[in-house]
């Protein structure tokens, strides 16, 4: 990989793994277009733990609290509010490493193609648009129960499926119509994706052991910090634009980056 290589697609990984816009067909995309290589097993564990590393630092307290409730209400203290997140979070997880685990060959290679990529950019920012002008927005994460939080684990499988879905856009949207306020739907799509990455980092680790790729220690290291950099400046800025703008400026934005697809596609292919 170039350095040029590996600065973009480390950007785009932290950039949008925790936007509702698509992290997995924004780093798809760059090898339809520019005609890049793939970036390898080794690159992917690099900024999925750069990813991850800073999802937990940005939410250490409450990831903190919600372990600490967990544990705590096996003994005597019993249920609190942040023992029973933990528990929605474990339900909204299961569905993902379940498909994730049995049918992993099965994601790995269907669909990859960039005009699934544009239909389902298109789609499932109508949908987002669709919940954030819809939705009730009412409730906070503590509200939900374990049915609205198996339906958001459910529908990180569409995403695992479908590039261009965008995992953090279709749980933010399930979330909204569900009736959850837009910081809550944000917050415990973020919280979910920790259990997600850390498996699909497992994995690819796993996976990197038994292997025999050789390892560019250079692109390791620049891509883990670059993904942890861009990454916790997105949950942090991301957090600020919902709350005065709400979802219309990534509807867009998905509605104009699926239009170009489109476009590209049907010119290059004639």
């Amino acid at each position: 990989m170039s350095i040029i290589e590996i600065i973009v697609l480390a950007l785009i990984q932290g950039l949008t793994e925790f936007l509702p816009i698509s992290s997995s067909a924004h780093l798809i995309l760059p090898s339809q277009i520019l005609g890049w290589q793939d970036q390898g097993l080794a690159f992917d564990v690099a900024v999925h733990v750069g990813t991850l590393v800073a999802v937990v630092i940005y939410f250490r307290k409450e990831v903190a609290d919600i372990l600490a409730a967990w544990f705590k209400s096996f003994g005597a203290q019993g249920e609190t509010d942040d023992s029973k997140l933990g528990w929605w979070i474990i339900i909204a997880t299961l569905p993902a490493l379940i498909i994730g685990y049995f049918f992993k060959d099965f994601v790995e290679s269907y669909s990859r193609n960039a005009w699934i990529i544009a239909t389902t950019t298109i789609v499932f920012g109508l949908l987002l648009w669709y919940a954030d002008a819809k939705g009730k927005q009412v409730k906070s994460v503590y509200q939900l129960n374990w049915v609205s939080a198996l339906l958001i684990g459910l529908s990180q499988v569409v995403a695992m499926v479908f590039p261009g879905t965008s995992r953090s856009g279709i749980t933010m949207t399930v979330g909204l119509l569900l009736g959850l306020n837009k910081q809550s739907a944000a917050r415990f799509s973020f919280l979910m994706s920790i259990p997600v990455i850390a498996a699909a980092g497992s994995y690819y680790i796993y996976k990197l052991s038994t292997g025999e790729e050789l390892i560019d220690w250079n692109a390791i290291v620049l891509g883990s910090v670059l993904s942890f950099v861009s990454a916790y400046i997105c949950i942090y800025f991301f957090l600020k634009v919902i709350e005065r703008m709400g979802m219309l400026p990534f509807v867009i934005y998905r509605l104009a980056l699926g239009v170009a697809l489109f476009g590209f596609l049907y010119f290059t292919a004639a």
